[in-house]
């Protein structure tokens, strides 16, 4: 796919993948409105394979795939969910996975990636490394590189989070997402643009990794240097490809502070007793930073994943 994705190409794919995702609840709790002052229907991407909005991209690159050409596997440099994402789908596929991980990954990630299957190569912590090894991996193996989000396939998949949600809530004046790379935020203002234009896009990002936000701000992609942040998902610049989308259709970033992340994080799980991951909680945190924005609105909101090490909590 060469192009941004069509309303057409969105319905195809949500089709295609729809066998192999879980269409994930939306849940409401009278108790978070009450914080937030708004409606909020919270589209729960945690419950989805792999515990991320992740396995949506990756199911649907690996699907769209030539059956003589996947036989070689599927490969990518990954930390996290889009590396047990697309080792799933491989696994799927009944086809080898190639993943390059940083040796500093968290232990419950690389153990994850390994259960499903997929063959892992170790790397140091830096973008170089990891580029430079998976290139010799594509090399010996001739496995198809997938890449988290800088893929049309990827945000296409990405895209029927969104979907489901207008389908499932009704009217929204608002739907939000995390930014950190911006799959899931491209993908979900494709929908909303083809299947609820009336619906604003706002994104929330760690102001301690606000490279989204300065990169819309003064129409030039930054790259994401020295990242700090709870959000350990939302460390990665944006692409050309998310960018150009991103800059066309959300109306809004919104960067939070740390303690507030972790603040909205602890009220998911107290008042609705369910376990997000640090960058779930980021719109959320956008909301109570700025309600004046939000007052009384009906807003629809991506929890991303629920992959956390319970062994480090942010909670005091």
């Amino acid at each position: 796919m060469n192009n941004i994705p069509s309303k057409n190409n969105i319905i195809e794919t949500h089709s295609k993948i729809n066998e192999f995702i879980h269409r994930t609840p939306v849940l409401t709790s009278s108790a978070v409105n009450s914080i937030a002052g708004c409606s909020i229907f919270f589209k729960c991407e945690n419950f989805q394979k792999v515990g991320a909005f992740k396995f949506r991209g990756a199911i649907n690159a690996v699907l769209s795939i030539p059956q003589n050409i996947l036989r070689n596997g599927v490969a990518t440099h990954s930390s996290g969910n889009h590396a047990a994402a697309l080792s799933l789908a491989a696994k799927n596929m009944n086809v080898p996975a190639y993943i390059v991980m940083p040796e500093t990954a968290p232990e419950t990630k690389k153990k994850a990636v390994a259960e499903y299957g997929a063959k892992i190569t170790f790397c140091k912590p830096n973008q170089k490394a990891r580029e430079e090894t998976l290139h010799n991996i594509v090399a010996e193996t001739g496995a198809n590189f997938v890449h988290p989000y800088d893929d049309y396939r990827v945000i296409t998949g990405q895209a029927t989070a969104a979907k489901e949600l207008i389908e499932d809530s009704g009217k929204l004046d608002i739907i939000m997402a995390p930014v950190g790379g911006g799959g899931l935020l491209s993908g979900t203002s494709l929908s909303v643009k083809y299947f609820s234009p009336e619906t604003e896009v706002i994104a929330g990002e760690p102001a301690g990794a606000d490279d989204a936000f300065r990169s819309i701000r003064d129409s030039k992609i930054y790259p994401s240097v020295d990242p700090q942040t709870i959000a350990d998902g939302l460390l990665t610049s944006l692409s050309e490809k998310t960018y150009r989308i991103i800059k066309d259709n959300v109306s809004e970033i919104f960067t939070v502070q740390e303690e507030t992340i972790v603040k909205a994080m602890r009220i998911i799980w107290e008042r609705m007793k369910i376990i997000i991951e640090p960058s779930s909680a980021v719109p959320l945190a956008a909301i109570l930073e700025n309600k004046a924005r939000f007052a009384d609105k009906k807003v629809g909101l991506i929890i991303s994943g629920g992959n956390v090490d319970l062994a480090h909590l942010p909670f005091k």
